[in-house]
């Protein structure tokens, strides 16, 4: 079940945390991976590490920030690479501040990142899905562009943008045998939240119904399953994978 053998995925920010893990999965389910990322030195390494375990992995360079270089970055792939049936956005930034204090740069750089670079790949990747009439489109947004977060404005815009655009683009490929979905984590267990003191810790699992900060890997599962074929008959949704903190 949820096998993904024959099948070329890209996803974008692979080279730590959440990226990778869905990568990891991606290929061990079946899937060809192009990993990409501005940190091709970190690719390399996922890349030998997927060959290990017996799959397939390509890296490719991709700044979503320049959004105007995508197209050309994507032309490079070798013609047995490049035909993608699997797309997986899911690269992003932060750059936080309260309202009053956030500069246009904090908003442009969000902005431009998590949801044109966002836009520019889907449009790009999406074009060869349209002429093989099939695809998987899978947009990592957060619970923060469900339910706003303070501190995060611009984050919050771009990641409620992103189920915006998912769901036109879902409504605009749909009679190609093209699905788009959202995956919408919560926290999750990362760096970050094992240095965070332990107050702060308590404070945070209160909001969340399973009292628990989500794994990696449960976000790839999510992923795995709107990638595969069992998935079919989904499109345009928002899976919200956040153990009850957004109900």
């Amino acid at each position: 079940m949820f096998r993904l053998d024959g099948r070329t995925a890209l996803v974008t920010g692979a080279s730590q945390g959440i990226g990778e893990t869905i990568a990891a999965r991606l290929a061990a389910q079946g899937a060809r991976v192009v990993l990409a990322a501005r940190s091709e030195e970190k690719l390399v390494a996922l890349a030998a590490r997927i060959r290990e375990a017996g799959g397939e992995a390509l890296t490719l360079r991709l700044d979503l920030a320049q959004g105007g270089e995508i197209a050309d970055r994507l032309k490079e792939l070798p013609a047995e690479w490049a035909e993608i049936d699997i797309l997986v956005n899911n690269a992003g930034i932060t750059a936080d501040g309260l309202l009053a204090r956030m500069s246009l740069e904090q908003w442009q750089s969000v902005i431009d990142v998590n949801l044109t670079g966002t836009f520019v790949v889907t449009r790009e990747v999406s074009r060869g899905m349209l002429r093989r009439r099939r695809g998987r489109i899978v947009t990592i947004s957060s619970v923060v562009g469900l339910m706003g977060n303070a501190g995060q404005a611009n984050y919050a815009a771009a990641k409620a943008g992103l189920i915006g655009f998912t769901k036109s683009v879902a409504r605009e490929l749909a009679s190609r045998g093209i699905t788009a979905n959202v995956v919408a984590p919560g926290f999750v267990e990362t760096a970050m939240t094992d240095t965070l003191p332990e107050a702060t810790r308590a404070a945070m699992l209160e909001d969340i119904a399973l009292r628990r900060f989500g794994a990696a890997e449960e976000i790839a599962a999510a992923v795995v399953y709107l990638a595969s074929e069992e998935a079919g008959y989904v499109t345009g949704q928002v899976l919200n994978v956040s153990g009850g903190l957004y109900i």
